[in-house]
């Protein structure tokens, strides 16, 4: 059963010179328990989509089904009731968590806000949640600036965790963590996931990374999905030629398997007041004067739950599969 269902979901924002399209008619579905991983350049609409989704930023338009509620029509008020369920952990721990606060007010603040029980009962919440994400006791009462980056991270999951949502945004969580602190980061996550049953959207920049913990991946370019596909297949036949340039950039820890890197030439357009044609047409090997001219492509099945927006999707499924 789908927990969270996306439909045409558009963010624009006012800026001097028009209209930025950050978020611009996004469609996908979520099951309950999966990871969702989330992929492309900065500035793609990542972040941007995730916020939306969770209402720290209002959509301009498009629906939020979150089981089976359109969450996106609700003011502030009445989505308060539903902010528990979806909960976010921040790209950067420093900069989300309060440097006057110890480690104990910061888990314990969301439960707080919510009244979740007394203050024994929040204090005695906050001992099983620094244990449920590893974060030794004696910490209680350190200020952030006193821990590492893995530790700081290990509080922001452990505030999400505390009202025990059922969807949490995970956006870039170990981005700013050193390797060894990622894979502990990314461990944790995926027990915490088997655990207590939760749902991830995933928002990352690092493929290695989306392939360890995804179940499906969606690519998006300059705020559009431009594939989408089950995570396994994604690393074995990209069809989009962005997703392909994507993917080359992986270092291969072999000297006699190399790939070859797809370099994308040409200038980025413009996200603001963008005209209704295939976005990376300028920085695309495979254009033609047809995909310049055209309406935007629309995501098209080319395979089981395998969907990819491109002009020449056929043909490029067709070279692929022979080359294969």
């Amino acid at each position: 059963m789908a927990l969270l269902e996306v439909s045409h979901l558009k963010k624009y924002f006012q800026v001097s010179s028009g209209i930025l399209h950050a978020v611009d008619d996004v469609s996908f579905t979520l099951e309950q328990g999966k990871t969702l991983g989330v992929v492309g350049e900065s500035g793609c609409g990542k972040s941007t989509l995730g916020k939306t989704i969770i209402l720290l930023t209002d959509p301009t338009a498009g629906t939020v089904l979150f089981d089976a509620v359109d969450v996106a029509a609700y003011s502030s008020k009445e989505f308060k009731k539903v902010r528990p369920n979806m909960q976010m952990i921040f790209q950067d721990p420093f900069a989300s968590l309060d440097p006057r606060k110890t480690v104990t007010e910061l888990i314990a603040e969301p439960m707080k806000i919510y009244k979740t029980g007394s203050k024994a009962e929040i204090y005695q919440r906050v001992k099983t949640l620094m244990d449920t994400v590893q974060l030794a006791e004696r910490f209680q009462n350190s200020y952030p600036h006193e821990l590492d980056g893995g530790r700081r991270q290990r509080i922001g999951i452990a505030r999400a965790l505390a009202l025990r949502p059922k969807f949490i945004v995970c956006d870039e969580p170990v981005s700013a963590l050193d390797v060894s602190i990622q894979a502990q980061v990314l461990n944790l996550l995926q027990d915490l996931q088997k655990d207590l049953g939760l749902t991830y959207m995933f928002i990352t920049h690092d493929m290695s990374v989306v392939k360890h913990i995804s179940d499906d991946i969606i690519v998006m370019y300059l705020g559009q999905i431009v594939e989408k596909s089950p995570a396994k297949e994604l690393f074995t036949k990209q069809y989009h030629p962005y997703t392909q340039a994507l993917l080359s950039a992986i270092p291969v820890p072999s000297l006699h398997n190399r790939r070859e890197k797809i370099v994308i030439k040409g200038e980025l357009s413009s996200p603001i007041n963008p005209e209704n044609r295939c976005r990376f047409a300028g920085r695309c090997a495979y254009c033609t004067e047809g995909c310049k001219t055209k309406p935007a492509p629309k995501l098209v099945e080319v395979s089981p739950n395998h969907f990819v927006a491109c002009h020449r999707s056929a043909e490029l499924v067709d070279k692929l599969n022979k080359n294969n």
